[in-house]
């Protein structure tokens, strides 16, 4: 390996560890701890690399400071959970990027997770739809275990209802055919926006999943990756439960 290329490793681990930091001293614990992991991957990356023996002593003391806080981290969340007080809240300001549907799911999506509810009542029109589209490619790509999808949504009764109807059964064709079922319900009177997992994570967004801003053009930067897309300002909870709701 390469001095470039362990250096490039180092400047990673620094990045990711100083992100790492930055939110644990927020509060945003989940979040922290999934960078601490990756961190603390990078750095014992770089230590195997490294030949000096004084600078690998330095790495060894540096991995195991960050596991501790990583550990204690995770012994503060498990604890938090059991007592059903978890609560972390995500403030997305305005104009802000790097806020897509992976970036901000990943870290409450585990290998364990099979079932999904979301209730919005914006699934409706087309960005709306495309946001559901996306949001379901997020699940498909992070967690190939996910077998059910439940949408509950409302009906434009100004609008036509085809385009919706037909889209929704397009996707549940295709999630049909990744083995998912997309089970979707509609209601005239629902409000609140909520999303929840079954391995207990509950997720709620003050804009439900239409948060971002209509881009400036169809060949303008954040159209197709929504980690460039700028954002309206919202709010984000995250709390746990051991018992899921069904719809």
């Amino acid at each position: 390996m390469t001095d470039n290329h362990v250096s490039g490793m180092e400047a990673s681990a620094v990045s990711v560890l100083k992100r790492a930091v930055e939110l644990d001293q927020s509060g945003r614990f989940q979040d922290s701890l999934v960078c601490y992991q990756e961190g603390i991957q990078l750095l014992i990356d770089v230590l195997k690399a490294l030949k000096d023996e004084s600078k690998r002593g330095h790495y060894r003391e540096k991995i195991k400071s960050y596991m501790d806080r990583a550990e204690q981290i995770k012994a503060q969340v498990n604890q938090m959970k059991e007592d059903g007080k978890y609560h972390e809240q995500i403030k997305i300001p305005e104009d802000a990027t790097g806020f897509s549907y992976e970036a901000l799911f990943k870290p409450y999506i585990s290998s364990a997770l099979s079932e999904v509810w979301v209730e919005d009542p914006y699934i409706r029109h087309t960005h709306q739809l495309y946001n559901f589209l996306r949001f379901c490619e997020m699940l498909l790509k992070l967690c190939s275990k996910v077998k059910r999808i439940h949408l509950l949504t409302s009906q434009d009764e100004q609008a036509d209802k085809t385009q919706q109807s037909s889209a929704l059964s397009e996707l549940r064709d295709s999630l049909g055919g990744q083995g998912v079922t997309l089970d979707v319900q509609y209601s005239s009177t629902i409000h609140d926006r909520e999303i929840r997992f079954d391995n207990g994570w509950i997720i709620k967004i003050g804009r439900g999943l239409d948060y971002f801003k209509k881009p400036q053009g169809r060949f303008s930067i954040g159209y197709c990756d929504y980690d460039l897309r700028r954002c309206q300002e919202t709010s984000v909870d995250i709390f746990h439960t051991k018992h899921t709701k069904t719809l």
